[in-house]
């Protein structure tokens, strides 16, 4: 923050503290998750006191986004099948995505963003699944799939103005639209994504992949590879809109691991369809009240 003017981080953080905070619940279990020794039955008893919440998970969990062989009836259930760290993060989820707003005055499309985010969280935690096993948990780079873009939120409902602006720079100038950001607004949406991103009390590495997704001489790990590599797919096969087209100019996202052909890239993912229909079950589920 140090290289930013007083004026501009003074407008950052007001945009950042106006942000809902996750509910309750939500801070509890992250709060309860970041110990390694947490006992499941703490986790659930944390959700089985927010009633909203039980029926989401209860609804996922028994939908076709998972599949399972038999019906779920309890959080402790779907806790001894899934992993205490996949209801953390559908929880997560659940959370995020109830934030949005449903207009904003940047003309920004809240929608189609959505669609593009919950693709890039399927795509990554896939990539992560076959590219990265051992390395990183799956189930967090689909967190960091969710959440990179965020910081767009934010504009677009406490810095609108400037973030329309920012959208048509990147259109008529074609350039990408952090740059346009940075010419507009003085900073991208990595940064005040990540400056949410520490207000909700999440990681320093998932933190830091959010500030840097954008950033080429940010230190590689396997989070950063496959959100990367996922956003970068996502947005060649067009899926969603991040307000932030595919160029045909881009080199490839973290070649030394996927290599320097998307088209091959994303044959070894295979196709994305069901990424794509869970997505849309997911966002379905999550703006049922």
């Amino acid at each position: 923050m140090s290289a930013l003017t007083p004026e501009l981080e003074r407008k950052l953080g007001t945009a950042v503290e106006r942000m809902p905070a996750f509910p309750r619940s939500v801070q509890k279990i992250l709060e309860l998750t970041r110990n390694i020794n947490c006992l499941p039955k703490d986790v659930v008893a944390v959700i089985e006191k927010d009633p909203v919440m039980t029926m989401k998970i209860l609804k996922v969990i028994n939908s076709a986004y998972y599949s399972l062989p038999s019906r779920i009836t309890s959080v402790s259930q779907s806790v001894v099948y899934l992993g205490i760290n996949t209801i953390k993060n559908l929880s997560i989820g659940f959370a995020a995505v109830g934030m949005l707003p449903r207009m904003n005055a940047a003309g920004f499309d809240v929608q189609r963003y959505l669609l593009h985010s919950l693709v890039v969280a399927g795509a990554a935690r896939q990539l992560a699944t076959q590219f990265a096993k051992g390395e990183v948990d799956p189930g967090d780079c689909y967190i960091a799939g969710l959440l990179h873009d965020f910081g767009k939120v934010v504009f677009a409902q406490f810095l609108a103005a400037e973030f329309r602006d920012a959208l048509i720079h990147s259109v008529e100038h074609s350039v990408p639209l952090h740059e346009a950001e940075k010419a507009e607004i003085g900073v991208d949406h990595g940064l005040v994504g990540a400056l949410l991103a520490k207000r909700w009390a999440f990681s320093e590495h998932l933190i830091d992949c959010i500030r840097d997704h954008h950033n080429p001489l940010a230190e590689p790990s396997a989070m950063m590879d496959c959100l990367r590599a996922a956003d970068q797919l996502v947005r060649f096969r067009e899926i969603g809109d991040s307000g932030n087209p595919w160029r045909a100019t881009e080199a490839p996202a973290a070649p030394q691991r996927f290599g320097d052909d998307l088209e091959e890239i994303a044959a070894k993912l295979g196709s994305l369809n069901r990424i794509v229909e869970d997505a849309m079950m997911f966002a379905q589920f999550a703006k049922d009240r």
